[in-house]
């Protein structure tokens, strides 16, 4: 998959010539209602032996709009995007970095110095997408700016269950620790990265040794609890447990942390980049009694989340 980034204004020597067929749209996720997305437009890419490319963004348009004091957390960075984009099949991303400059384009002006000069002949979206202000940047009104330059095909709604499937609605079960709903929207099992630091070495004291995880504070992480987890390092994946919390069993105050206990594992894996794929929650965090009340929860843990991996 080729990959170019974009700053405005576009400069159209930046790109490959020719044609293609262009699926758009902001795809935080990559889950399945943006799948449907990416797939039709591959359906039009295979019937006219053209290239299909996606054009995106590298951050969520609203921040060049309004304040987010709680800052944003993705549930997929640029590079994780990418990398799920790989995995459809696409040819092409155009990674569009998303400014007020950029932000400030009329829909017509989007359509002309982008759509058009991309080489689209087909673009794909979803029914809701807007490139623009919401009232005049619809799906409905992109045949009138394209003007018969190329054809438009909108996505209908993707549910599962009653609700459309939506970034919106799986952040909001990620935040809720739902990780087996939220993969089920998703499509796959739901990961964040981070960094193997050192930590206070308490689990090693248990019989618990964990790695210490510091994560990228632009990824959304599950609320707090114990999950069932899959564990990334050195080119492998280990099935193990984790929990996100603050140790309240061990005093007040303390830092969030994400530690894992990793099964059968013995390596010394400090300053390694991982990544976390969370399967689904066993708990929420408990403040015990006495440290033998937590060994004995953990045993419990480890005996759940062994057989939800195996």
């Amino acid at each position: 998959m080729e990959v170019y980034r974009i700053h405005h204004p576009l400069q159209t020597d930046q790109l490959p010539a020719g044609p293609v067929v262009l699926a758009m749209g902001f795809f935080d996720g990559v889950h399945r209602g943006h799948q449907a997305v990416i797939q039709r437009a591959q359906v039009e890419a295979r019937q006219r032996n053209l290239p299909l490319a996606v054009l995106t963004y590298d951050k969520l348009p609203g921040i060049v709009y309004s304040a987010f004091p709680a800052g944003v957390h993705y549930l997929t960075t640029p590079e994780r995007k990418l990398e799920l984009l790989a995995q459809q099949e696409v040819d092409r991303v155009y990674l569009v970095d998303f400014t007020a400059r950029f932000g400030a384009l009329s829909p017509q002006a989007f359509v002309d110095q982008y759509l058009v000069a991309m080489g689209a002949v087909v673009v794909v979206a979803g029914f809701d997408h807007t490139y623009g202000p919401k009232d005049v940047a619809t799906m409905a009104r992109l045949p009138f700016y394209a003007a018969g330059r190329f054809k438009v095909i909108e996505v209908t709604e993707q549910s599962a269950g009653a609700e459309k499937i939506s970034s919106t609605r799986i952040r909001h079960l990620i935040d809720e620790g739902q990780v087996q709903a939220a993969n089920a929207l998703l499509g796959y099992h739901y990961q964040t990265t981070g960094i193997v630091v050192h930590g206070f070495a308490r689990g090693r004291t248990l019989g618990f040794p964990t790695a210490n995880v510091a994560w990228d504070p632009a990824e959304r992480l599950p609320s707090v609890g114990v999950y069932a987890v899959r564990f990334w390092v050195d080119g492998h994946w280990y099935p193990g447990m984790a929990s996100v919390g603050y140790n309240v069993t061990f005093g007040e105050h303390n830092q969030k942390t994400i530690e894992v206990y990793l099964f059968d594992f013995a390596a010394n894996i400090y300053g390694e980049h991982v990544k976390v794929e969370w399967v689904q929650r066993l708990r929420g965090e408990e403040k015990f009694a006495d440290v033998a009340g937590l060994v004995a929860q953990l045993h419990a843990d480890e005996r759940a989340a062994r057989q939800i991996l195996a």
